[in-house]
């Protein structure tokens, strides 16, 4: 805690001539009485009046003290703090082409995928996680963050018929996928980098194959975990027509060997989900991951925070005015 004003603390230092007029003054100042004798008053005890009569002095001095403590503007103080957690960078890389509209995971790939992906992120507090998208053509949604609610909020974002209206072209460049995700994990200085690319299809677009963004990643040390998502062989589709959605049974068509391959190159491992729970089950070993060390600054801004004393001195005075009328009020 630190003072915006200062100089006000001095003013405790008037308490010292208080307390010495109090001890050796005051009680010239008392209305006396005369008596003939006081011998019968000598050895009478004290009642607990007397006791307590120093009561009124501490709180007077209590009251005093906050306000001047007030006016010098108790503050917390403005902080930098380097801090090192546990975690690792975590590149999530995920199809959004139309294929992922099927609903053979609730209530289809893609939003089942986003919700367990929002899971999985919300439960690692310290990783460094971005997202990045495909579909024909692959761009980064979200670089590497650890301010998770803004990643969250990109995730969500991400529309299941973003390949569907023309936003992206539509297909799978399971390569183009990867290498953005690497590119963004190149520089990194953690000891795990990793890669978590979810596709329902096989690679048909793009201009850098599977299995060269596989070797490349493998060069700068980044593990790719590769999940293939969908039943084992159709799915329903919605596929718009006049008046409203039909739905048609589509084959799927995962290249297994193709992310076997990826995972292998890399010392990763290849999943399939054919269903909501297993994709979460997924998502859960995934976790177990080893951690690295990272390096985070955390800044705290100052705030006032006089209302604690201001209190005290309030009650303070009402408690000392409260006893000076009732328990030790003096006639006359």
């Amino acid at each position: 805690m630190e003072f915006a004003n200062k100089e006000y603390l001095f003013l405790l230092l008037l308490l010292i001539p208080y307390l010495i007029w109090y001890l050796l003054y005051r009680k010239k100042s008392e209305p006396t009485i005369r008596m003939s004798d006081t011998f019968a008053f000598r050895y009478a005890p004290k009642s607990w009046k007397v006791w307590l009569m120093p009561l009124q002095l501490v709180l007077r001095m209590l009251a005093f003290t906050m306000v001047v403590i007030v006016l010098a503007r108790p503050q917390t103080r403005n902080w930098w703090k380097d801090k090192t957690i546990e975690g690792i960078d975590i590149m999530l890389a995920m199809d959004v082409s139309t294929s992922m509209l099927a609903e053979d995971l609730k209530p289809n790939r893609l939003e089942a995928a986003k919700q367990v992906a929002a899971e999985f992120i919300s439960g690692r507090p310290n990783d460094n996680i971005g997202l990045s998208i495909f579909a024909g053509e692959a761009f980064t949604q979200c670089p590497m963050t650890t301010d998770h609610a803004s990643l969250l909020g990109l995730l969500q974002n991400v529309r299941t018929d973003i390949a569907q209206r023309g936003l992206i072209e539509d297909g799978t460049a399971i390569g183009m996928g990867l290498a953005n995700s690497v590119s963004r994990l190149k520089d990194s200085k953690s000891k795990s980098k990793v890669v978590i690319l979810l596709t329902d299809g096989s690679n048909n677009r793009g201009d850098i194959s599977p299995m060269t963004a596989a070797e490349i990643a493998k060069s700068l040390g980044i593990r790719v975990y590769t999940v293939g998502v969908g039943s084992n062989k159709v799915a329903p589709y919605p596929m718009p027509v006049a008046g409203g959605v039909q739905y048609v049974n589509i084959p799927v068509e995962i290249d297994n060997e193709t992310l076997r391959g990826i995972a292998a190159a890399t010392d990763g491992d290849f999943y399939r989900a054919t269903n909501t729970k297993e994709l979460n089950q997924i998502y859960k070993e995934i976790d177990q991951l080893e951690k690295s060390k990272l390096n985070v600054k955390q800044y705290s801004k100052k705030y006032d925070m006089f209302q604690p004393f201001a209190l005290v001195a309030v009650l303070a005075l009402l408690l000392e005015l409260f006893l000076r009328i009732t328990v030790f009020r003096r006639i006359p």
